[in-house]
């Protein structure tokens, strides 16, 4: 298998329409705003979850910054709307992994081998049991579409398509935070026209 092509600040992002797993339009780059596009793992993934439950919590923070959040998944849209309906962010299927392969984003036995994973791992499956105990959280599916191995990435990408910042995770748990998002877009917000 050829070795994935990584994506660099100033790169362009080239113009396109993606669909989200609710069937809308959603236009990359975005006019007037700057896109956090997030590439996660599979449905129910427990540690995308609770990562994604944080930027759910400060959505209003991060839309206020004049960031937008696209949320990819190597799963197919159905599985995805039953894990992801209540994220007030666009989540988008890529179940044949093209935009992965495209900005450079792979799998490997490290995203859950590698020791830095591990306690996170095991604070995620405690809140997806809590939350499967409640009723609140869907459980994972047992053969996930894509893999388990996914690695995560996290790309910030002005209105005209220049790739201002990007992060090829080593783990299941390495990417960026919230504040990580919005250190990087205040350093850059000035950059580009209202």
């Amino acid at each position: 298998m050829p070795e994935a092509r990584l994506i660099s600040p100033n790169s362009i992002v080239r113009r396109r329409v993606l669909e989200d797993v609710s069937g809308r339009a959603v236009r990359l780059p975005q006019e007037g705003a700057l896109v956090h596009l997030q590439f996660r793992r599979f449905a129910g993934c427990p540690v995308c979850n609770l990562h994604l439950r944080s930027f759910a919590r400060r959505h209003g923070e991060l839309e206020a910054a004049g960031v937008r959040e696209i949320v990819l998944f190597h799963s197919p849209a159905d599985e995805l709307r039953l894990h992801t309906a209540d994220f007030p962010f666009t989540i988008v299927a890529d179940p044949d992994k093209r935009l992965y392969a495209e900005f450079g984003v792979t799998s490997s036995p490290r995203a859950l081998l590698d020791p830095r994973a591990w306690l996170p791992i095991l604070r995620a499956v405690a809140f997806a049991i809590g939350g499967l105990l409640t009723g609140t959280v869907r459980p994972p599916p047992a053969k996930p579409h894509g893999g388990r191995l996914g690695l995560p990435a996290d790309f910030l990408i002005a209105p005209d398509g220049r790739m201002i910042a990007s992060k090829y995770g080593e783990h299941v748990d390495d990417h960026w935070s919230v504040d990580d998002v919005l250190a990087r877009a205040r350093q850059h917000i000035s950059a580009w026209p209202v």
